[in-house]
């Protein structure tokens, strides 16, 4: 395993981390021998975030008598001091710690979003004072805007951001580099775009040839994610053409009305899991997995037809899909 120093902290990362989202999906088991397979590879350091449901807490519970070998991340969307420190207290509860190396401002939107939080009795606040106690070591920024983090990371407030970068996501290397120049560590979210890029090893050599990042941190729910993705460490080559062109040929499937999977659409007033909608239409047109796609998308009792065309999605979405249009060519695809 690579490590670099993550900003102007103390901390050494791997450049492969992991993320925390997938932990959702499998059993408190599974996820023990996950981080402990990834351990062997190298992996140390984990995200999680108070929003991922379990996520937390079986990861706390995986990491009992582990805890010095990892180096915990967590984020909030709290926006203001009260909602923080609750917040915060249930993460160390979670994950069984007294500590938690990095703790980040969850999916800050706007400017204006921004100046609450940093506000006398916002969100950062709470952090100051945990970091001064102890209970956190350092404090860090995610969202999916680019404008809101050059904002961020002139504040001098922030020694990390993370934001979505993958072959199809490359617009914030400027702000990446900006970042790097300004020793703010660079967490890559969503570096195989949400699960749409299946080439795991190629997504991860892209990212990873960028100077300006830090770190990316694919989500892993299987023992052979882990072993993919940990593969490409030490792959010091250049990008070949043929690997260039398959880059493109990605790029070009998959630019335009992409959704990223994010989730910040939901909850839908519909209950229709809007993502899962996108991602099954995508296996059935771009993977050729016809059968597999449509067994699992009949399955679900709301679809993409029980849009009521309410538009809330659309307000909600960070990158601005049309997602109701891009429901309709769902039910096209799957004939209904």
């Amino acid at each position: 395993m690579e490590f670099k120093a993550l900003g102007k902290s103390n901390l050494r990362v791997s450049v492969i981390g992991f993320g925390g989202i997938p932990i959702q999906r499998v059993n408190l088991i599974e996820v023990k021998e996950l981080l402990l397979k990834a351990q062997e590879k190298g992996i140390n350091f984990i995200d999680s975030a108070r929003g991922y449901s379990v996520s937390e807490e079986y990861i706390g519970e995986a990491l009992v008598g582990k805890r010095e070998n990892w180096i915990l991340a967590s984020k909030s969307m709290a926006r203001d001091k009260t909602s923080m420190e609750r917040d915060l207290k249930i993460s160390l509860k979670n994950f069984r710690t007294g500590y938690i190396d990095l703790y980040q401002l969850h999916n800050i939107k706007t400017e204006e979003e921004l100046k609450l939080v940093l506000s006398e009795n916002g969100a950062y606040s709470a952090l100051l004072e945990a970091k001064e106690k102890g209970e956190i070591g350092h404090i860090g920024i995610t969202s999916h805007s680019i404008d809101l983090l050059k904002i961020a990371i002139e504040t001098g407030y922030f020694e990390t951001i993370m934001y979505p970068y993958n072959i199809v996501e490359n617009q914030a290397e400027e702000l990446f580099s900006r970042a790097h120049q300004l020793n703010i560590g660079v967490i890559a979210m969503k570096p195989m775009a949400g699960g749409a890029i299946i080439d795991g090893k190629l997504a991860l050599k892209y990212i990873l040839k960028n100077p300006s990042v830090t770190m990316a941190i694919p989500g892993m729910a299987t023992l052979e994610e882990v072993e993919e993705n940990t593969s490409i460490v030490g792959d010091n080559s250049s990008l070949s053409q043929e690997e260039i062109e398959r880059i493109n040929k990605i790029s070009e499937e998959l630019t335009g009305n992409f959704c990223r999977r994010c989730g910040y659409c939901g909850p839908c007033k519909q209950k229709i899991d809007i993502p899962s909608m996108f991602l099954m239409s995508g296996y059935k047109n771009r993977y050729n997995l016809g059968t597999w796609a449509e067994e699992r998308y009949f399955a679900q009792a709301l679809r993409a037809k029980d849009c009521v065309e309410c538009g809330v999605c659309e307000e909600k979405c960070p990158y601005g899909l049309p997602i109701m249009d891009m429901l309709k060519e769902v039910r096209v695809t799957f004939k209904e």
